[in-house]
């Protein structure tokens, strides 16, 4: 499969089966992560691998909305980043949560990327919540969690022709 195709390919998977992730599926899906770039190369990121039942279920209660769909993933993958290290940590991050979300897809595992910053539960910031639930240090930030599983439920590719070209502005 080309990069056009997995990136056509890639959708939100929000509903998960029982089968498991392969170590082999997990060790690419992180090794996409340790590829992604930084800035200046620093690497600020690093990649907290969620498979407890019990920590699923209390990171799917971290927001508000959309972080149901973690406690029926067979893993998920928390991206934290070190501010310590960079200021870029936000785009970094973002970064490997993309590479990881293409990776998937080239593997045929189902993935979500559930958005952790700027997000809240009843008024508390859910990367506090995610700090408390992970013991994580107060100078990590965490932009997002990939939850991952295989599933039937992964909603058919793009077409070329879905690409709304009228957002591409050449400046002459």
């Amino acid at each position: 499969m080309g990069l056009m195709d997995v990136m056509l390919k890639r959708r939100s998977t929000r509903k998960f089966g029982d089968e498991q992730i392969t170590k082999e599926e997990l060790d690419k899906i992180l090794q996409a992560a340790l590829l992604a770039p930084t800035s200046m190369n620093r690497k600020p990121c690093n990649f907290m691998v969620v498979e407890r039942a019990e920590t699923l279920e209390k990171l799917s209660k971290s927001k508000n909305h959309g972080a149901d769909l973690i406690k029926g993933a067979n893993k998920a993958i928390v991206v934290i980043a070190d501010t310590m290290i960079a200021d870029t940590w936000c785009e970094d991050s973002s970064i490997a949560l993309t590479y990881m979300h293409l990776m998937a897809t080239e593997l045929e595992v189902g993935s979500c990327w559930v958005q952790i910053h700027l997000r809240s539960k009843d008024g508390i910031d859910s990367e506090e919540i995610v700090r408390d639930i992970l013991k994580i240090d107060n100078h990590y930030r965490i932009v997002g969690i990939l939850a991952l599983g295989h599933s039937e439920d992964i909603p058919k590719p793009h077409k070329e022709a879905d690409i709304d070209k009228s957002r591409i502005h050449f400046l002459v």
